[in-house]
Parts: structure tokens; C-alpha cells; sequence
């Protein structure tokens, strides 16, 4: 029997405001090109509200970031040299003052980051667990309220072991 190693990530789905038009999106692209959302490992006895804080201002280069909620648990299967892993990944909604310059951490593994509008944002964002945290957010009446759990089982392939 094949026993998975749990790991824990947590990470944010990035908002400003843009004018009259509402919101625009964060939206990152990793060393294999796939478009998604800062995420990365819990340390030590970070909580995942820290280390979503923490991950998303380290390969973003955004530093006025604050929550504004948890928007659901994604989770998934993959195998890394040879061990099955369990990935769970806590996502907040997150948002940043407009003034405050996004800038893609080579050093991360980022190569790109791009703010667009929320319907954009779902057609560019590669895994289908991505998409529905973000439908989470925008689904909210004020554009993020609680929303639990998510609608569709993940179906993704981690990045990075992000």
C-alpha cells in the first residue's frame, strides 16, 4: 500500500482596485509557463494566513498586501521522485493598494506578472482548482464574501512543489 506525504501550502488570490471598473487580478506565470496565483510551502510554525502573506509578497515583489479572507482549501495527487504526495493549499483572498508595483521574482522561478480583469483572469489562469478559487472570489457580493468549500474536486499538477 502507498501511503501520500501530506504537504501544506497556502496562498493568495491578489486584488487592487482599478477605478471605476472594479478590481483587476494578479496573475503570475512559473518557470513551466502555467499562469496561476502565488503559493508556496507552511514553515515552520508559520500559520497559512502567514505564509500566504509571506509567499505572495516573495515572488511578487508586492509589499502593502493585506487579507481580506479565506477563500477555500484546493487539494491534490502527484507523485515526486517516486513518493505520492497529498498537496493541500489554503487560498485568502488578498489585496494590495494600487500604488504598490508588482514585479516578477526570477529567483522564485517567476517569470511574469500581469493584472487583468477578473474574466480575463479566469481564461488565463492554467488549473481548473485555480479557476474555481478565483470564482470563489468573484462570485462573493462584494467581490470576496465567505464562501465555503469549493464546487469542483481539483484536478491539477503542482508547480515547483508549490
Amino acid at each position: 500500500m502507498n501511503v501520500a506525504r501530506i504537504e501544506i501550502s497556502a496562498g493568495g488570490v491578489i486584488r487592487r482596485r482599478a477605478g471605476s471598473a472594479g478590481f483587476e487580478i494578479l496573475v503570475i506565470k512559473d518557470s513551466y509557463g502555467n499562469w496561476g496565483f502565488p503559493k508556496g510551502h507552511v514553515e515552520g510554525d508559520e500559520t497559512p494566513e502567514e505564509a500566504a502573506l509571506r509567499e505572495s509578497q516573495e515572488e511578487t515583489g508586492l509589499k502593502r498586501l493585506r487579507i481580506v479572507e479565506k477563500l477555500g482549501t484546493t487539494d491534490w495527487h502527484f507523485r515526486a521522485s517516486g513518493t505520492l504526495v497529498h498537496k493541500f493549499c489554503d487560498f485568502f483572498l488578498l489585496e494590495t493598494d494600487p500604488a504598490d508595483q508588482a514585479k516578477p521574482q526570477q529567483a522564485e522561478g517567476i517569470q511574469a506578472c500581469e493584472w487583468l480583469g477578473p474574466e480575463t483572469a479566469l481564461n488565463q489562469v492554467t488549473y481548473a482548482n485555480a479557476r474555481q478559487v478565483l470564482r470563489l472570489a468573484l462570485d462573493g457580493a462584494t467581490f470576496g464574501s465567505t464562501a465555503a468549500g469549493l464546487a469542483e474536486p481539483p484536478n491539477n499538477k503542482p508547480t515547483r512543489g508549490k
